[in-house]
């Protein structure tokens, strides 16, 4: 009997995908062992030293496999059962992190564990958070289309990311925005992408235009709108109303709102990062934190854009084919910090070149297909969306992360899934995909 679950096991699993996840976990290891190489040392015993950050990582990988396995044995309606349970456990780890928490980089979200290994919740907090999720939009008696149930669902992805930002861990708090998506698939309005959309517009225009000219800019698009509305508005004054507020609202955002947050919320080097995405100077007088900062402390450090700048450098010495293994002159350097976490891409770059980065990402876009042709298959809703939420939080991750190395996006610290040193990350990226797979294989079953 036994044997005979182990058959059905194995062949309900997508050993595809753990095909994938094994070769970035391997590429990952290989990134770091370039980074870290020392000619000097022995290579065969420094692997399994576990003093260097790639046989960290092996043991990390090792740690990874036995989980992954546990999952692929363990019963899949567990998940479901306790879901909300694991929900409020990964609050309460996150809500712990204020008491126990030690600092790293500014940010104080990590749980020391002891032997050098620290524990970030709000990264185990994505798992939860998708079988959260699941749980609540897998609910039979559940209509999307009030406004109620979309608050709650919103606000389940949300809360973690608002105690994420008070964390100071930014980056991890965009990633739980990635949950809409989720919602997009399962009927959440389109309006609300578009205004989304529609603000980043605005933000990105008020930091790239002079101030002046954009308000004249939405005047003549007020204008406009009124002009070719004018019929309309003859016979109902609500739609003159609402393009008046909607004028209103938007040059108040660009002349006040957006000033007072890149002044007075976000820290210098957060808002000189995402002005360097757009190729402007942001003139840190302006910045309350500076302020402060001056008044206790006047040591010189590196631009803020420093990190940006030496990326883009070790990516464009790679050229066309790269220079070759071990051969890298910026990675090898340590001119690019954090090269092992969020940085990890240049190494690839630089090592590979613009067809190693390609096959490499054409990896992850296969990854991505697979899961989200996985997910169409479920007939459980519970299934499908925690498989979107797997999605969405890789294509976040990746997405974000290679933009950051390149320039296109502000440095917020996301690791790339599988690939990027830490033990937090790796198992998060881990769980998530094994309990997809494990929940794959008994897509036969209608999951709530």
């Amino acid at each position: 009997m036994a044997l005979d679950n182990n058959k059905s096991l194995a062949k309900g699993v997508d050993w595809i995908v753990i095909l994938i996840y094994a070769l970035l976990v391997s590429t990952g290891i290989l990134c770091i062992f370039m980074v870290e190489y020392n000619p000097d040392a022995n290579v065969l015993a420094s692997f399994f030293s576990g003093k260097t950050d790639y046989s960290k990582q092996i043991i990390f990988a090792m740690i990874c496999a036995l989980v992954g396995t546990f999952i692929l044995l363990s019963d899949s309606k567990l998940y479901t059962a306790f879901a909300n349970l694991l929900y409020v456990f990964g609050i309460f780890l996150m809500l712990l992190t204020f008491v126990l928490g030690k600092n790293v980089n500014g940010s104080k979200s990590w749980i020391p564990l002891g032997g050098g290994f620290n524990l970030q919740p709000a990264e185990l907090c994505k798992i939860f958070t998708s079988l959260a999720l699941a749980k609540y939009l897998s609910m039979q008696d559940l209509d999307f289309t009030k406004v109620k149930s979309q608050a709650i669902a919103a606000a389940i992805s949300l809360a973690p990311a608002c105690l994420s930002i008070l964390q100071n861990e930014t980056g991890l708090a965009l990633v739980y925005f990635s949950f809409f998506i989720v919602m997009f698939r399962e009927g959440l309005p389109g309006w609300i992408l578009i205004v989304g959309g529609s603000f980043a517009a605005l933000v990105i225009a008020t930091l790239i235009v002079e101030p002046n000219t954009l308000a004249i800019v939405l005047t003549l698009i007020a204008a406009i709108a009124v002009y070719i509305l004018r019929k309309q508005i003859k016979r109902s004054k609500v739609i003159l109303y609402f393009i008046l507020v909607l004028w209103v609202g938007c040059v108040g955002i660009q002349r006040f709102a957006v000033p007072y947050i890149f002044n007075n919320v976000f820290q210098c080097y957060q808002s000189t990062r995402i002005y360097s995405m757009v190729g402007k100077e942001y003139d840190c007088s302006q910045n309350r934190s500076t302020q402060k900062r001056e008044a206790q402390d006047k040591k010189v450090t590196k631009p803020d854009d420093y990190n940006v700048r030496q990326s883009k450098i070790a990516i464009g010495s790679g050229g066309l084919l790269g220079r070759g293994f071990l051969k890298g002159t910026q990675t090898r350097g340590k001119y690019v910090p954090e090269q092992q976490t969020d940085f990890i891409f240049t190494s690839i770059g630089e090592a590979f070149g613009f067809v190693g980065s390609f096959v490499f990402l054409s990896l992850y876009m296969f990854l991505l297909y697979r899961i989200i042709w996985m997910a169409e298959r479920q007939r459980s809703t519970f299934s499908r969306v925690y498989a979107y939420c797997v999605a969405s939080i890789l294509l976040f991750h990746i997405l974000v992360n290679v933009c950051m190395t390149i320039g296109l996006f502000p440095i917020v610290g996301i690791p790339l899934p599988m690939v990027s040193y830490g033990g937090s990350s790796l198992l998060t990226f881990t769980v998530l995909i094994f309990i997809l797979i494990r929940l794959d294989a008994d897509r036969q079953k209608v999951l709530r």
